[in-house]
């Protein structure tokens, strides 16, 4: 995949973002676009704030189902939580209101996104050594960035895989049947320009026979980076062993944090608790 011809616009209707501390909604910066050859992609970009301009940049990588809208004011919180750095959160090719994607995804489409597409992305924000904080396949992602060899400040992963086991296979197995059978489809459609491309991209290539043996432990070991991993001891897609992997994998130092009876998404649903142990990770490391 080439990337090129770097640009940014800015989304015609500004969204709005809810805030959980006060309960009030409140008007953030506009959505933009960022043009990368033919892909669009949206984005949210905050600047450092006054004397925060030396603490590395925060870049946010959502999962299989996710886009900028979807971590709500989770990484704000983070940022404010960790002296203001540049923020970048983008929703990526075929997620929100970046371009939609045709046609089934590769087993690769993970390496395809951290190898070409998130370094043209952080290329085009002058971002170097980038903090990147993952969930789910975001994590996945920035995983393989990292151990690319990639500079990378320090990761915080969310719910990462590193290989596919048998519940995560029957987690998107029952995602499958709440798509075909509930009010899913129109909760998806609120958050994506095609949502059910968007669905069945993720959903079909998981559920495919080539992937069941997809395995990235082979970047573990190019990761010298801090690394902070948080998982639910009752994530739907997948168990402890991935992070035991991870940190009998990888390089540099490891922070484990497991939340009792939290599911695949402990930032929302175990907010403070999350923002809490990033903030704390990433204040050690400033």
């Amino acid at each position: 995949m080439r990337l090129a011809r770097h640009s940014q616009k800015k989304v015609v209707s500004p969204r709005l973002w809810s805030s959980a501390r006060d309960g009030r909604r409140a008007r953030e910066p506009e959505l933009a676009l960022l043009s990368l050859g033919e892909l669009q992609i949206e984005y949210r970009f905050e600047p450092a704030l006054p004397g925060a301009e030396d603490l590395p940049p925060l870049v946010f990588l959502h999962e299989g189902l996710g886009s900028t809208a979807l971590w709500r004011d989770f990484p704000g919180s983070i940022r404010a939580s960790t002296g203001g750095a540049a923020m970048l959160v983008y929703s990526r090719p075929g997620h929100g209101r970046s371009t939609t994607l045709k046609g089934p995804r590769s087993a690769r489409y993970m390496h395809d996104e951290a190898l070409d597409v998130l370094p043209a992305v952080l290329e085009a924000f002058g971002m170097a050594a980038p903090v990147l904080i993952g969930h789910s396949d975001g994590g996945s992602i920035a995983i393989i960035h990292a151990g690319a060899g990639f500079p990378v400040s320090a990761l915080v992963l969310l719910a990462p895989h590193v290989f596919v086991e048998d519940r995560s296979i029957q987690g998107i197995e029952a995602a499958r049947a709440a798509y075909l059978g509930t009010d899913l489809p129109e909760r998806v459609r609120r958050h994506h320009n095609d949502g059910d491309s968007t669905f069945w991209g993720w959903n079909d290539i998981w559920l495919s026979a080539e992937f069941r043996g997809w395995n990235i432990e082979e970047y573990l070991p190019g990761i010298s980076c801090p690394v902070l991993l948080v998982q639910g001891d009752a994530d739907e897609y997948g168990t402890l062993a991935q992070l035991e992997a991870i940190e009998c994998g990888v390089r540099g130092p490891v922070e484990r944090v497991v939340i009792p009876d939290a599911c695949h998404a402990p930032h929302l649903d175990h907010r403070s608790e999350v923002i809490d142990a990033a903030a704390r990770f990433l204040r050690e490391r400033a």
